[in-house]
């Protein structure tokens, strides 16, 4: 009996040696970080992620598509409209539905940063000084400048290098825009006209917005997606767009070009934000790592048509170069605080024709 007890002893000794040894894992390569941390089991979380996002599925799905494998976290994507979901989360905010908000531009979501957790990205180092987290909450993962796409089929001799250009006659009721209220990119358009347009002091290009809105020729349309189709479907010749709009159209080799405006281009990123209170927090900000990683980041430029906002990955070939643009800059202070004014005054401009 004392040696069968003596055994046991001994098997369970080894049993706890082994269970104390550390597993050694293979040096990283610099730039190449893993992009996924799966979560640690302590942290009694579920294998589930609920994002909540703006962006087209067919910008979506690639990337929840990687994370999802290479995580073995469940995905589930709510997608509407900025407003529509950030109305939501707000609604939710004593019993959060949803994990992460993915999209929208700066300009909508940063009055809203009490929604959001702090959290600052595994990556961050590896992202460019003007687009590190400073506010805590907000992780930027692309950058995005407006854009001019114009339909070249359809053009003509009509030269179009910025918005001056299309105040011509010939243009007339042949230009796409969204409605600013409804669509965050043809905001943005509205933000950068009346900052290029006004040299600088924004209240000075309402000028400029009013003859633009007379060549509309009553003609805005509901969506961000409306404008660049439009324009590659040759309904308008000219529209005004994000940059990934009509880069994929640029890619894939259909008649239309982007011009970046001379009298000045904005472009800003967008972000990422975990949601306060997030029941599963450990997988949301795996997700966030796994947006800003190389991998991640190179399949956004490659296969997605944006621009990186990491060091190390170069946007692609068919995109202007940054430092060839004339990059002007808007007061974020005093456009988050004009928003609703603005928004107004170009629906009472656009109603008055």
């Amino acid at each position: 009996m004392k040696k069968v007890a003596a055994l046991l002893l001994s098997a369970v000794m080894i049993l706890s040696l082994a269970a104390c040894g550390t597993k050694e894992e293979a040096p990283k390569e610099p730039g190449n970080e893993n992009p996924v941390e799966t979560p640690n089991e302590e942290d009694k979380e579920t294998k589930n992620l609920v994002i909540y996002c703006p962006h087209p599925l067919e910008f979506i799905n690639p990337l929840v598509s990687e994370f999802e494998t290479q995580s073995g976290i469940k995905v589930e994507v709510i997608a509407a409209g900025t407003g529509e979901l950030l109305k939501r989360v707000e609604s939710e905010a004593a019993n959060p539905l949803g994990d992460i908000f993915w999209g929208g531009s700066l300009s909508t979501v940063k009055p809203l940063m009490n929604l959001f957790e702090d959290y600052t990205s595994a990556n961050e180092d590896a992202v460019q000084d003007d687009f590190k987290n400073t506010e805590g909450p907000l992780t930027r993962f692309t950058d995005i400048p407006s854009v001019l796409m114009i339909n070249t089929n359809l053009i003509g001799d009509v030269e179009v290098k910025g918005y001056e250009d299309l105040l011509k006659p010939e243009l007339k009721g042949k230009i796409a825009m969204a409605d600013p209220s409804k669509s965050s990119s043809s905001y943005e358009h509205l933000i950068n006209m009346l900052y290029a347009m006004g040299e600088g002091d924004a209240e000075k290009g309402w000028d400029y917005v009013d003859k633009f809105i007379q060549n509309l020729d009553g003609k805005l349309l509901s969506g961000s997606s409306a404008v660049y189709k439009g324009v590659a479907d040759g309904e308008y010749v000219v529209g005004l767009t994000f940059e990934e709009g009509g880069a994929k159209y640029v890619a894939d080799g259909a008649p239309v070009e982007l011009v970046y405006m001379e009298e000045g281009v904005i472009s800003k990123p967008d972000g990422i934000y975990i949601i306060n209170g997030a029941k599963n927090m450990a997988n949301a900000k795996a997700f966030i790592d796994f947006i800003t990683s190389k991998e991640a980041q190179t399949i956004i430029v490659e296969k997605l048509n944006r621009r990186s906002v990491r060091k190390d990955v170069p946007a692609p070939s068919y995109m202007m170069p940054k430092e060839d643009m004339n990059i002007i800059y808007d007061e974020e202070d005093y456009v988050v605080a004009n928003k609703n004014t603005w928004l107004e005054k170009f629906n009472d401009i656009f109603t008055d024709y």
